[in-house]
């Protein structure tokens, strides 16, 4: 059995799964993908980062200098890829169940 995605992370996945960003464009759609609701530190990502670099998830895809400081863009990897849809199919298998007990509902249920 694979564990749950914490949000975060999962979060995280979903906006590299777009395409290689650098870490302000990953907080920034962090935020937009949760509609405002999470909002990551910078320390959390990159130590989010670090953890799933570790397990293969996620590489660094290029490094720039802009301004004067690097930039480091990373990317999603096939593993994390292959991780992210077993978390999305998880969540659909969840909520497929949620849906049809919602159906089998008496109308005026007891409160």
């Amino acid at each position: 059995m694979t564990d749950t995605l914490r949000e975060p992370t999962f979060l995280i996945l979903t906006a590299l799964a777009a395409r290689p960003q650098h870490g302000y464009g990953i907080l920034r759609d962090v935020e937009e993908i949760s509609s405002g609701r999470v909002r990551l530190r910078a320390g959390t990502l990159y130590t989010a980062l670090d953890r799933m670099s570790s397990d293969g998830w996620v590489a660094i895809d290029r490094e720039e200098v802009v301004d004067g400081r690097l930039r480091r863009y990373y990317r999603l990897t096939d593993l994390g890829a292959a991780r992210l849809a077993t978390e999305v199919e998880r969540m659909r298998a969840n909520t497929r169940a949620a849906e049809q007990r919602l159906r089998a509902r008496p109308i005026g249920g007891t409160a």
